[in-house]
């Protein structure tokens, strides 16, 4: 006597036993709490708070400081929640994930990643190395004046010489350059007083990181066909009036 195989379409689904989900609800929880703690990056010396972080990305954000007190908070809170908490219009909240995003992946605006940080103001130097050398690397080997290079890298503001044992610790600060002889040039630098421009400071100030708005042509994207077409239907109404 032969067996005939059921029909495919005719079978029901078996539910499983909940012992046999347990381990693995367990495991997407304990994903998802991973997932979760590692979105949060940790402060920098520059951006130690929600409240300077939302003073430095611009467009009135830091109006909303009260509103997100913490810097868990800053780095946790979904769009909806923000809706909720009055962080209006919808562009405003797209711009403040839009930064959380870059903050997380270390994308930082002018002084982020400043170490040597007192009373929000970092204090940049320029410093002479070898070309051969790198800020960061091991060992330099001069070899007289013409085989030096200028860097500028961020130092306390009572430091004023930097041996090559600490060079070798520093980092070239990104986003500014050297003009002339010894002059610091960039975004929002100060130059110290008496110091000739070597020396300047950098201070955490308001919308510093802001990325500007551009300016709406025609109604913008979404609104520039229709805008277009009503402009030419005038047009002609008027040529043929």
């Amino acid at each position: 006597m032969k067996l005939l195989a059921k029909d495919p379409r005719t079978l029901q689904p078996t539910a499983l036993p909940v012992f046999l989900l347990r381990p693995v609800t367990t495991a997407l929880r304990c994903r998802r709490q991973i997932s979760t703690t590692q979105q949060i990056p940790a402060p920098t010396p520059f951006v130690p708070d929600s409240k300077t972080f939302l003073s430095l990305i611009g467009r009135n954000l830091s109006t909303h400081a009260a509103k997100i007190p913490t810097w868990e908070s800053l780095f946790s809170l979904k769009s909806e929640q923000l809706r909720k908490l009055g962080v209006e219009p919808a562009r405003t909240r797209r711009y403040l994930l839009w930064w959380r995003d870059r903050f997380r992946k270390g994308d930082y605006g002018i002084g982020g990643d400043l170490k040597e940080v007192k009373d929000s103001v970092a204090h940049v130097r320029v410093v002479e190395i070898p070309r051969d050398h790198k800020v960061g690397a091991g060992q330099a080997s001069f070899r007289g004046p013409d085989a030096v290079r200028k860097v500028i890298v961020n130092v306390g503001p009572d430091v004023k010489d930097v041996n090559e044992m600490r060079l070798r610790a520093l980092k070239p600060v990104q986003g500014l350059k050297v003009q002339g002889a010894k002059t610091i040039v960039g975004p929002f630098v100060e130059p110290v007083k008496g110091s000739g421009g070597s020396v300047a400071a950098i201070r955490v100030q308001e919308g510093m990181w802001e990325q500007r708005r551009g300016m709406k042509v025609d109604g913008g994207e979404r609104r520039k066909v229709m805008v277009r077409r009503k402009r030419k239907l005038e047009e002609m109404k008027k040529a043929r009036g």
